[in-house]
């Protein structure tokens, strides 16, 4: 790892004094990220150059599949990023980016490439609905290639549906305070494909457009004034 400890050295001899006050202000005054992202571990997926992020503007949770397992299942790490990005740092959007060429999805679709990696299989357990959905589905429309990629698109989907079983993310969803995003990024051209809820289906956002959303918050009555107006109309 010498090129890596060259690289530290260059960080702190050329980029750092540069964002020198960025870095004091974020240690003086916290972190206030505009996203949580919920990214694969794959060394070429880059949630903060992708996003042309800087310090302190996203929030990343990083795991092998982008999964976000559902409430129940107390996933440690990603329910404890998932709580604390909205609880304690009110981040207003949650993304799940999934990409080209996933290594966990080809394991999902092809389990002979895990054999013997029992702790991934038990993880990829938490995508097994986007499998079942695409091979009842279009299976026999689909050469190998096209099915993992498939599978990888209906898998950012089945997370987006794990968030919502998550209380923080159900009560700023209830609240309109939250917003949940699903990307795909494909890593050969650079693109990102994003899920539009509204036309239920991924399209290429356009330049100049807002992005998609894929489940937007919506604010709710008060229960109170709710209850007074069902009792009211009875």
């Amino acid at each position: 790892m010498p090129d890596l400890h060259q690289r530290i050295a260059s960080f702190r001899g050329n980029v750092f004094p540069r964002q020198a006050e960025l870095y004091r202000r974020l240690a003086q005054d916290g972190q206030q990220p505009q996203a949580l992202m919920i990214s694969c571990a794959d060394s070429r997926v880059m949630p903060e150059t992708i996003t042309q992020s800087g310090p302190g503007e996203l929030f990343v949770c990083r795991n092998a599949g982008n999964i976000a397992p559902p409430f129940s299942n107390m996933n440690g790490g990603v329910s404890s990023a998932i709580e604390y990005a909205v609880m304690a740092l009110k981040v207003r959007d949650i993304i799940v980016c999934g990409h080209s060429e996933c290594g966990a999805m080809k394991g999902l679709c092809c389990p002979h490439l895990i054999e013997g990696m029992p702790n991934v299989k038990a993880w990829l357990r938490h995508s097994h609905a986007a499998h079942s959905v695409v091979t009842q589905l279009y299976a026999d429309t689909l050469d190998d290639d096209e099915l993992i990629r498939t599978v990888t698109l209906e898998n950012v989907l089945v997370q987006l549906d794990h968030l919502r079983t998550h209380p923080t993310v159900a009560a700023g969803l209830a609240a309109g305070e939250i917003n949940l995003h699903g990307w795909f990024f494909d890593i050969g051209s650079g693109g990102v494909l994003t899920y539009d809820g509204a036309k239920a289906r991924f399209v290429e956002p356009e330049a100049d457009a807002p992005l998609p959303v894929a489940v937007t918050g919506r604010s709710r009555p008060h229960l109170p004034v709710a209850l007074t107006s069902a009792m009211a109309a009875e």
